[in-house]
């Protein structure tokens, strides 16, 4: 049985856009996991994704959504984003193996999918349409630039052999 597409407000589509990129990071590391890549390996493309991407991404989601609105569901998203941080600084710091790197991708994908499921349209149903136009306005102009992972080392396609 197919899911049916979430329609999403248009200004913070941009968001939900990103969080296809942040799945598909999830399934990189997933597949780099089953290939045997060494895990170092992993580890550089995660402190690539997170510093290139992430870093911004979490608090534009912060500063733009979750901080607008003081309750339940926006203190899960940032006490998510919390455990997050902690996760990918003690892999960026170099404690990395294939449990840590598993248990990353695990707990982003649980994150994306709860943003997109509950806080994403919890927030369009309380913001109001001018708050929503100012979220989309910012969005747009901190978004000149969008985000490419364009990252040399493909290592969820294939393993390094060294000679």
């Amino acid at each position: 049985m197919a899911t049916k597409p979430i329609k999403r407000n248009e200004n913070i589509l941009i968001l939900s856009r990103e969080h296809h990129f942040g799945l598909l990071f999830c399934w990189k590391i997933r597949q780099g996991i089953k290939k045997e890549t060494d895990a170092e390996r992993i580890r550089k493309y995660v402190s690539f994704f997170w510093n290139e991407h992430l870093k911004k991404h979490f608090r534009e989601e912060e500063e733009r959504l979750f901080t607008k609105v003081d309750d339940a569901a926006c203190q899960k998203g940032l006490e998510q984003h919390r455990q997050l941080r902690l996760l990918f600084d003690s892999i960026e710091s170099g404690d990395v193996n294939y449990d840590r790197l598993t248990r990353l991708a695990d707990d982003m994908d649980a994150h994306i999918r709860f943003e997109e499921r509950e806080l994403f349209p919890h927030l369009e149903n309380i913001l109001n349409a001018d708050e929503l136009e100012r979220i989309g306005t910012a969005l747009k102009h901190s978004h000149a630039v969008e985000f490419l992972d364009e990252y040399p080392d493909e290592f969820w396609k294939k393993t390094q052999h060294t000679t």
